[in-house]
């Protein structure tokens, strides 16, 4: 489990990464990106940055670009943060969602949808 400091700056950079992307970089791609969580190591050396896209379709696109700026990203988070090291950024496509729609359909095939708590059916 992070530390407290640890949950602190992951919130903080994401803050600070989403607020770039949307203010200082230029990138058109970068538009239908979507910040979910920085996950960073205890050392501070590394960040996953996931992320999701608003079309379907895109997430090559964004991935690439989101890689390319890193860099970019990385030496303006040096500037604007009190921070001994700044994290290497790794952009990852966040996945939950997908999993969750998966869990619903595999729910909905067999019929448990509308089962109440004791098991029997609480539809009409």
């Amino acid at each position: 489990m992070p530390s407290f400091r640890i949950e602190r700056i992951n919130r903080e950079l994401l803050r600070r990464i989403s607020d770039l992307i949307r203010t200082r970089i230029k990138d058109d791609s970068l538009r239908d990106a979507v910040l979910s969580e920085v996950v960073c190591s205890k050392d501070l050396s590394h960040a996953k940055v996931f992320f999701r896209t608003l079309t379907p379709g895109s997430r090559e696109t964004v991935e690439v670009s989101l890689n390319r700026t890193a860099g970019v990203l990385r030496s303006l988070l040096g500037k604007g943060m009190r921070l001994r090291q700044v994290p290497e950024l790794h952009f990852v496509y966040d996945t939950t969602e997908d999993r969750a729609q998966a869990i619903e359909n595999i729910l909905d095939s067999l019929g448990l949808r509308g089962c109440g708590e004791d098991g029997e059916d609480a539809g009409p």
